[in-house]
C-alpha cells in the first residue's frame, strides 16, 4: 500500500493557527455505505458465520484506522474497504479474502499485532496478513522493495490469496495516485510495471494487468499519453460506428446458428497501441486493430473447441481472413490460461478487424484469471486444470534454488515466470515448456543438472548449432556432452532459467572452493617458510591485497593472479604475526589551499539534485540511455559513491525504481554551458539503392549536427538505420528527427533506448 501520514481537513483560526475539523457524521456514513457495497459486491448470500467473520475484521479495521486519513483527505479506512470490494467483485475471491483485506495494513501501519489478528481470527487469515505486511528493519538493505515484494512471492506459495489481495492493494492506490508527490508517483508505477503487472498477467488478470500499464504509462510518459488519447478521441465516433455495422453484420450471419451467443466491440489499451507503435515500428494511422470483436458463445466444455471452429468458418465465409493472423489459443492454451481463437479479416469498406472467439468459460477465466479458473476445475479437460498449481510450482522450485539475494530472485521470475513460453522438444518427442528467450543450454539444465553441466554442443532440428542459440517454438534438441566439460562465467549471460542460473553459480562456487584448497597449501608453503601462523595471517593478507573473502583470495592465489614476493618485501614476522614495514614518509610539504568560488546566480550548475548543485554528487550521464538536455532526468546514487543521470524513460528506469527507490533523487537542468550530448536515432524504411546514405547524411548536415556514428543495414528492399548524433538539446535531436522523416521512403525515425 502507499505509505501515508495521518491526515486531515485543516483549516486556520483567526490567530494563524492550525485547527482540525472533521465532519464525523459525513465520514460514518461514507464508511458505513462503502461497507454496504462490499457485502452487496458478492454474487450469494453470506452465511452467518461469514457475515460475523466480515464485521469483526470490518469492527477491528475501523477503530484502528480511526486517526488516520489519506492525503485525498478521506478515512483511511475506506482504502481497505475498496480494496476488499476489488478482491470480491473484479477478481472473484470470497468472504476470507475479504476479510484479509479489510486487515492488510492494520498490523503495518497501527497498534493491532499478528498476535493479536492470530488469537481473534485463527492460523489462515493471520498467515495472509502476514504475508501482506511489509518486513521491517530493512533500512541497510541493499533493496527494501526487493526484499517485500520476494516476500509476497513466499508467502504466495503457502495461499495464492496473498499476492491477489496485494494486486487489489496496487490496483486502488494507483487509481488514487494523484494526491501524490510526482516522486512517489514515479516510484510507485515503477514498481507496478516492473512486478506486478507481470504478476496479473501471468494469473490471468488481463483487466487489472491492461489497467494498471494504462496508468503507469500515463505517469511516466505523459505526453505520449495525452497523444495516443487524443487521436482515439478524434476518431472514436467514426470507429465506434464501423464497429457497430460490424457487429451488426455478424449477427446477420449468425442468425440461423442453434446456440446462444454475445458480441461485444473492445478498445485497445492505449499503453498496447504504444507498444505497438515503439516495437513495430508502425505509425498510428495504420494500426487495423485499435478495436476489436469478441464473440463470446455458449457451449458445453467438450463441444467449445468444434463450436469456436464452427464460428470461425462462419466469419471466413463472408469476410476474407488473413492467414498469418491466425491464433489458436485453443487447442494449446497460453501458459496463464488464455484461450482464444483470434483472427484478422478484412473486414467492411476492406478495413482490417480484429476477433476473438471465446466460450463464455474462456471469457470468464481471459478476464478474472486464476479466481475464475478455479471454478472450472471439476470440467472434463483435466489435462490443463491444474495450470496455476504448475505455475506455482514453477515459482516454488525457483525460491527453492536461489541464492538467498532478493534482487537475483525477483530477476529469475521475471525472466523464466512472466514472459511468453516456447514449447521444445526432446529426440523422443517429449515436449519441454521453457521461457521466451531460452537458450539450447537452458533446455538441457531443464533435462538434468548434470547434464547441462557436461554440456558441450547441441543439435537442433539435426542441425549443429552453439550452445547459446536461442530456442523457437517447435524447435527438436539432442545435447551432447563430454564429461570435462564444466560451466564457465560467460554461460550465466547466456541462460534466463533460475534452474540454469542457480546450477552454474553452484558449479562455479565449488569450482572457486576447489582452487581455494589448492591456493591454501601455495600461501601455506609461504608461511611456514616466513614461521608464521596462516590462521592468524590470512584475513589481513586478503584485505591487503583488496579481495573480498578468503576464497577469492586463494582462488586468485591458485590461479597465479597474486604476487606473494610482496609478503616478503611488505611485511617482517614478529612473533606468529606479519607486520607491514614502515616506510620512510617524504617531507610533507604545506598543503596549497584552494579557493572554491560559489557559483553565481546566473551560472547555475548542470545538473541540479535535490536541489543541490550535481557538483555535490559527483554525478556522470548514464550511457544505457544518453540524456540530452531537455529530457526528464532523475539522479541515482551509486553504491561505491557518485551519481548517474538517467532519463526518466531510460530502459533501465523500472528496474531502478522498483529495486533500489530509495537511492532515487530528484533531478533536473541548470543552464548548460557545454554541448555534447549523444542522442541515438533509428531510421527505419524502403532501400531505394545508391543514395540513401548520403541523402540522409546530407539532411543531418545541413541542421549543422555532427555524426558520432552511423551504422545501416538493407535486406529484401528494407534498411534501417542506426545514428549518434552530437546535439545541443532535445529540440535540436527531435528536429533532426521531423527533418528525415520529410523524405517520402523513410517509414518511421525514433529515438533509441
Amino acid at each position: 500500500m502507499i505509505k501515508e501520514q495521518p491526515k486531515s481537513a485543516i483549516t486556520t483560526t483567526t490567530n494563524g493557527t492550525p485547527a482540525v475539523v472533521v465532519d464525523e457524521a459525513a465520514d460514518r456514513h461514507l464508511i458505513t455505505q462503502s461497507y454496504r457495497n462490499l457485502l452487496h459486491s458478492f454474487k450469494t448470500p453470506l452465511d452467518d458465520k461469514d457475515l460475523k467473520m466480515l464485521r469483526a475484521a470490518y469492527e477491528l479495521a475501523v477503530e484502528a484506522h480511526k486517526e488516520q486519513r489519506r492525503k485525498t483527505g478521506e478515512p483511511y479506512i475506506l482504502h481497505p474497504i475498496e480494496v476488499a470490494r476489488i478482491c470480491v467483485e473484479e477478481i472473484g475471491l470470497g468472504p476470507t479474502a475479504a476479510a484479509c483485506a479489510l486487515l492488510h495494513d492494520v498490523v503495518e501501519d497501527t497498534e493491532v499485532t499478528l498476535k493479536e489478528i492470530h488469537a481473534k481470527f485463527g492460523d489462515k487469515i493471520a498467515l495472509i496478513v502476514d504475508g501482506l505486511t511489509k518486513l521491517d528493519g530493512l533500512h541497510n538493505s541493499e533493496s527494501p522493495q526487493a526484499e517485500n515484494l520476494s516476500k509476497v512471492l513466499r508467502t504466495m506459495l503457502m495461499d495464492v490469496r496473498v499476492v491477489l489481495i496485494k494486486l487489489a492493494d496496487r490496483l486502488h492506490n494507483m487509481r488514487t495516485i494523484k494526491s501524490m508527490s510526482d516522486k512517489s508517483q514515479k516510484k510507485i508505477a515503477a514498481e507496478t510495471s516492473y512486478i506486478y503487472a507481470p504478476v496479473a498477467h501471468r494469473l490471468g488478470l488481463q483487466k487489472i494487468k491492461t489497467e494498471l500499464e494504462d496508468i503507469c504509462f500515463k505517469i511516466q510518459n505523459p505526453d505520449e499519453y495525452k497523444d495516443i488519447a487524443r487521436k482515439l478521441e478524434e476518431k472514436l465516433r467514426t470507429r465506434s460506428e464501423y464497429i457497430d455495422k460490424f457487429i451488426n453484420r455478424l449477427r446477420e450471419i449468425f442468425k440461423d446458428v442453434g446456440f446462444r451467443y454475445r458480441v461485444i466491440g473492445r478498445p485497445k489499451s492505449i499503453h498496447a497501441i504504444w507498444k505497438k507503435i515503439h516495437t513495430k515500428f508502425v505509425p498510428f494511422e495504420d494500426i487495423y486493430d485499435l478495436f476489436a470483436v469478441r464473440v463470446i458463445y455458449d457451449a458445453p466444455r467438450e463441444w467449445e473447441k468444434r463450436r469456436a471452429w464452427e464460428i470461425y468458418s462462419y466469419i471466413t465465409d463472408h469476410f476474407q481472413p488473413v492467414p498469418e493472423r491466425l491464433r489458436d489459443w485453443i487447442t494449446t492454451p497460453k501458459s496463464n490460461g488464455y484461450e482464444s481463437l483470434q483472427t484478422t479479416v478484412l473486414g467492411l469498406d476492406n478495413k482490417f478487424v480484429e476477433v476473438q472467439i471465446r466460450s463464455e468459460r474462456m471469457n470468464d477465466i481471459a478476464e478474472r484469471g486464476v479466481a475464475a479458473h478455479w471454478k472450472y476445475k471439476g470440467g472434463s479437460k483435466k489435462e490443463d486444470a491444474d495450470v496455476y498449481e504448475k505455475w506455482l510450482q514453477r515459482v516454488r522450485e525457483t525460491i527453492e534454488n536461489s541464492s538467498g539475494n532478493a534482487i537475483e530472485l525477483l530477476a529469475d521470475i521475471r525472466s523464466e515466470l512472466f514472459t511468453e513460453e516456447v514449447h521444445v522438444f526432446t529426440p523422443k518427442g517429449e515436449m519441454k515448456t521453457l521461457p521466451e528467450g531460452a537458450t539450447a543450454l537452458d533446455f538441457a539444465f531443464s533435462i538434468h543438472s548434470d547434464l547441462g553441466c557436461m554440456c558441450r554442443a547441441v543439435k537442433i532440428n539435426n542441425r549443429l548449432v552453439p550452445i547459446f542459440q536461442k530456442l523457437h517454438e517447435g524447435d527438436q534438441l539432442e545435447v551432447i556432452t563430454d564429461r570435462n566439460q564444466k560451466p564457465t562465467e560467460d554461460w550465466l549471460q547466456n541462460v534466463v532459467t533460475s534452474k540454469a542460473k542457480n546450477r552454474i553459480r553452484a558449479a562455479l562456487k565449488e569450482e572457486k572452493r576447489v582452487q581455494a584448497d589448492f591456493g591454501k597449501e601455495i600461501l601455506e608453503r609461504k608461511m611456514n617458510s616466513l614461521k608464521v601462523s596462516l590462521e592468524e595471517n590470512c584475513d589481513m593478507l586478503v584485505r591487503w591485497y583488496g579481495f573480498l573473502n578468503r576464497i577469492e583470495f586463494l582462488s586468485a592465489l591458485y590461479l597465479g593472479q597474486v604476487d606473494l614476493k610482496k609478503i616478503s618485501k611488505k611485511f617482517k614476522a614478529e612473533g606468529n604475526l606479519l607486520v607491514e614495514r614502515e616506510v620512510a614518509k617524504p617531507k610533507v610539504q604545506e598543503p596549497v589551499k584552494m579557493v572554491v568560488r560559489k557559483n553565481k546566480p546566473e551560472n547555475k550548475p548542470e545538473i541540479i539534485i535535490n536541489n543541490e548543485p550535481g557538483s555535490y554528487y559527483q554525478y556522470s550521464f548514464a550511457t544505457c540511455c544518453n540524456p540530452v538536455q531537455g529530457d526528464d532526468i532523475f539522479a541515482f546514487v551509486l553504491a561505491q559513491g557518485g551519481a548517474k543521470i538517467h532519463r526518466t524513460t531510460c530502459p533501465n528506469a523500472n528496474n531502478l525504481y522498483a529495486q533500489y527507490g530509495h537511492r532515487i533523487l530528484t533531478a533536473t537542468w541548470g543552464n548548460i554551458s557545454k554541448s555534447d550530448f549523444l542522442g541515438h536515432l533509428v531510421v527505419t524504411g524502403i532501400d531505394i539503392g545508391p543514395g540513401v546514405i548520403q541523402q540522409l547524411t546530407n539532411r543531418i548536415y545541413d541542421l549543422g549536427i555532427n555524426i558520432r556514428s552511423f551504422e545501416i543495414k538493407g535486406n529484401g528492399g528494407y534498411f534501417e538505420g542506426h545514428l549518434g548524433l552530437i546535439v545541443v538539446n532535445t529540440d535540436q535531436l527531435q528536429r533532426a528527427i521531423l527533418e528525415l522523416r520529410r523524405f517520402d521512403w523513410v517509414s518511421n525515425v525514433s529515438r533509441a533506448d
